[in-house]
């Protein structure tokens, strides 16, 4: 499977302090699980909770999840041991929070420099500082382990001092602007979380946003979002159908070298092929999961 076509649509916060919740998360149909050292995790309980979030990444049972580790700024008492101790652990990804700028992804990128070369930075897009400077944020995925955008809707709210009701007005420019800086420089970019976990009408509608947008999945703060997200963020069987039929169609002895073909009397680009090729892989990484 490649990078590009791992699924992550549903991606679970979890908090590593909590061992119930560590060992359910290798029963979920989660994508993707963060262990949270961050918000989730109370300041008396950080340290405690490293330790649990180490032990979980050394034992493993995690299967074709995604394992990522959400840490705490450097700006904090606690960031730099977790990045260092995370470092050493090596898990898929490590999530850090509130970066606002090309250097301090730099700076993340060099507090990771022991990991191994498999463990790539996520970082969170949840402050307004950050927002002129998405693309600047992005470029670094170039040169550094910088490989996703995780959105913060919450801190965001916060710090705008926004009151964003079920279609998230507010943060409409915002989500546009960050898949687009993600996409302009191959990042993953996950959308934020919903709080109404026991609203599943309502997150299924905000789930759906999020896929119009172009986000690859959402972050979950409920194990119930997980089923709902998952099916919003996978291919169709008519999308599907489509996807195989452009493939096939390109595929055709007569239609080698040619950009534009008629496909079900519909016409198609080779832009539609590439659509179409990553569909089908994330269709099989999703059937082999």
């Amino acid at each position: 499977m490649t990078n590009a076509a791992r699924p992550r649509r549903s991606a679970l916060y979890l908090p590593a302090s909590n061992p119930k919740a560590l060992a359910k998360a290798r029963t979920l149909t989660a994508d993707v699980v963060i262990l949270d050292l961050e918000d989730a995790v109370a300041p008396d309980l950080k340290v405690e909770a490293r330790a649990a979030a180490l032990a979980a990444v050394a034992e493993g049972g995690f299967g074709r999840r995604e394992l990522v580790v959400r840490a705490n700024g450097l700006s904090t008492p606690w960031g730099r041991e977790d990045l260092a101790a995370i470092s050493a652990a090596g898990p898929d990804a490590v999530l850090v929070p509130k970066v606002n700028s090309a250097e301090e992804v730099r700076g993340y990128d060099a507090a990771l420099a022991a990991a191994p070369p498999h463990t790539r930075l996520w970082i969170m897009i949840e402050t307004c500082a950050a927002l002129p400077h998405l693309h600047e944020i992005a470029a670094c995925g170039a040169d550094t382990r910088l490989a996703g955008f995780v959105m913060g809707t919450n801190d965001l709210a916060k710090e705008m001092q926004a009151r964003p009701g079920p279609a998230r007005t507010p943060f409409l420019p915002i989500l546009t602007m960050a898949v687009a800086a993600a996409r302009a420089h191959g990042l993953v970019v996950l959308d934020g979380v919903c709080n109404e976990f026991r609203d599943l009408g309502l997150f299924r509608a905000e789930a759906e946003q999020g896929l119009e947008f172009g986000f690859d999945g959402k972050t979950l703060i409920h194990p119930d979002q997980i089923a709902p997200c998952n099916e919003v963020f996978s291919p169709s069987v008519a999308e599907i159908a489509w996807a195989e039929a452009v493939s096939a169609a390109f595929a055709l002895p007569e239609n080698a070298g040619k950009g534009a073909i008629k496909v079900d009397g519909k016409m198609v680009e080779l832009l539609h092929l590439d659509q179409a090729e990553r569909t089908l892989a994330i269709a099989a990484a999703i059937s082999a999961s």
